[in-house]
């Protein structure tokens, strides 16, 4: 079964959290919340959420992706912490995907991993995301780097994660289930 862990920093974004737990818990995909410290993680919008672990225990070899929210200062929280562009670094360097939506991008791009890569991020931070090649699209996949751009795009990034590790017939019964209506392309 594919293992994925989400980095959960102060001010991160909740809908892009939830709706990515969410979506990949309902697709059987195991998801493992980690947050940057002990105990609950604050949102944006003050909702407290408690992870399932801690980033000093999340290990690349355990997981096949990390995937980070944004959110302000959610994603600029991340970025600032030493240990998440390490582990970035980590699931880059073996192979593995690594995932970021809304702002949380530009941590990729200063972890190194998005250089040359197509990505999208939300249109504010566009221009924070180094030499990588910003497209205006809901989900950018380019090898094993994906972005997504948003809130609004929360369930389709996490309906691509799916489809990437379980297959098009996975995620199409997983947005059908959910009666998710719109295009996610």
């Amino acid at each position: 079964m594919p293992k994925v862990t989400i980095l959960l920093a102060d001010g991160f974004e909740e809908l892009e959290a939830v709706a990515i737990i969410d979506v990949l818990r309902r697709a059987d995909i195991e998801i493992v919340s980690a947050g940057l410290k002990e105990g609950p993680v604050s949102s944006a919008r003050n909702i407290k959420m408690i992870p399932d672990t801690t980033i000093d225990k999340i290990n690349a070899d355990d997981f096949d992706m990390v995937v980070l929210p944004g959110g302000l200062p959610g994603a600029d929280n991340l970025n600032a912490d030493e240990r998440v562009k390490a582990l970035i670094k980590d699931f880059s360097s073996k192979g593995k995907v690594t995932g970021a939506i809304c702002a949380a991008p530009y941590v990729l791009a200063n972890a190194g991993v998005l250089d040359g890569k197509r990505a999208t991020a939300y249109p504010s931070f566009k221009d924070k995301l180094g030499s990588a090649l910003y497209e205006e699209r809901t989900v950018v996949e380019d090898g094993n780097v994906m972005t997504s751009r948003g809130p609004g795009t929360a369930i389709c990034f996490g309906l691509a994660i799916v489809e990437r590790f379980a297959g098009k017939e996975k995620a199409q019964q997983v947005k059908d289930g959910m009666l998710v209506s719109q295009d996610c392309d």
